[in-house]
């Protein structure tokens, strides 16, 4: 196989069937609604044992681990392979919660290679839609230290010391590794993030299984991992424009914005040397690409385009919002 057999790209979404899940997350995307409480869908994933597969083209039915393999740099790009080895380097979900998850943490990249040979973990969400009470948690409103942290979680405190958010659809949290966080009961969202699945649970309500028993905490482990240093505001503020790109979070591990389209849009890869995903939030777009491949993109679906491709056009069908990511050139 060579560079023309690539194209752009969709996969198989991995629904996971977890307690806290909710109702949205098929209709989102197109699929029939049934019982099952979908807490998540993984839209791109170089997860252990969880390989996206292709759905699409003549690739389809081989996972992103094969097309790694097979087609390296045109694929990611020849710096992200540089970086990230054989590793894709980005984790596209979403997210659909029905109840408050447990409050996390994620360690940086250099705490997690010496203790798990893994990757950090920074992230961030987009609101895909909020109930009306909808709420997100991120960062510390009040200063705090490793001693008062542990001291909080020994005495059933530390929601006390969260900055806690109400939120509403388009509203963007950039959530870097060390930053404490949790997404509330009624949030849908998109979420970006490292590929890496190191988590630090650090408070889960006091909730219990049908067992009686409670979830497993991480405190000593987290301890070393939070970022103390306490911001005024822990939202992430755009100014929504359309027909252009909006940048929403820029950030070494990768870069994203908004596309709110009713006209055409052209794009120019020809100087970026990664791979670019586009996950769309509403309506529909037809993607066109410098080799002529065409590919509609539907809300609730994702789109890979391999590293090799030089531009593309985007012409929105009515109208379209896609969040466009992609890993930035490295700079010394």
């Amino acid at each position: 196989m060579n560079k023309q057999n690539l194209y752009p790209l969709t996969f198989k979404p991995l629904l996971k069937t977890i307690i806290w899940g909710g109702q949205d997350i098929r209709p989102f995307k197109g699929m029939e609604p049934n019982q099952d409480t979908i807490g998540e869908s993984w839209e791109i994933s170089h997860v252990d044992d969880n390989y996206s597969v292709v759905d699409n083209g003549e690739l389809e039915g081989k996972n992103l681990d094969e097309l790694i393999k097979i087609y390296g740099d045109d694929l990611v790009g020849k710096s992200v392979r540089a970086r990230f080895g054989d590793k894709f380097p980005l984790l596209i979900k979403f997210i659909d919660a029905r109840d408050n998850l447990s409050i996390q943490v994620h360690p940086n990249d250099e705490l997690a290679k010496q203790r798990h040979n893994s990757f950090g973990k920074t992230e961030m969400w987009y609101v895909i839609k909020a109930a009306p009470d909808a709420k997100l948690f991120s960062g510390f409103a009040v200063q705090s230290s490793p001693e008062d942290y542990v001291k909080r979680i020994e005495e059933n405190t530390i929601m006390d010391a969260l900055a806690e958010y109400p939120v509403e659809a388009g509203d963007v949290f950039f959530l870097p590794a060390g930053r404490v966080h949790a997404i509330g009961a009624g949030c849908f969202i998109a979420e970006i993030q490292q590929t890496s699945n190191v988590t630090y649970r650090i408070y889960d309500y006091n909730r219990k299984d049908a067992g009686g028993n409670t979830r497993e905490l991480h405190t000593e482990l987290a301890k070393d991992a939070i970022d103390y240093h306490v911001e005024q505001d822990y939202r992430t503020s755009y100014t929504p424009r359309p027909n252009v790109p909006v940048e929403l979070v820029e950030c070494k591990y990768f870069e994203t914005n908004l596309l709110d389209l009713t006209t055409p849009l052209a794009r120019d890869f020809s100087k970026l040397d990664s791979f670019v995903i586009y996950i769309c939030m509403e309506g529909e777009a037809e993607i066109k690409d410098n080799e002529g491949h065409s590919i509609l993109i539907k809300q609730g679906h994702s789109i890979l385009i391999p590293a090799i491709t030089e531009n593309v056009s985007i012409t929105p069908l009515g109208s379209a919002k896609l969040l466009e990511t992609f890993i930035p050139t490295a700079t010394n």
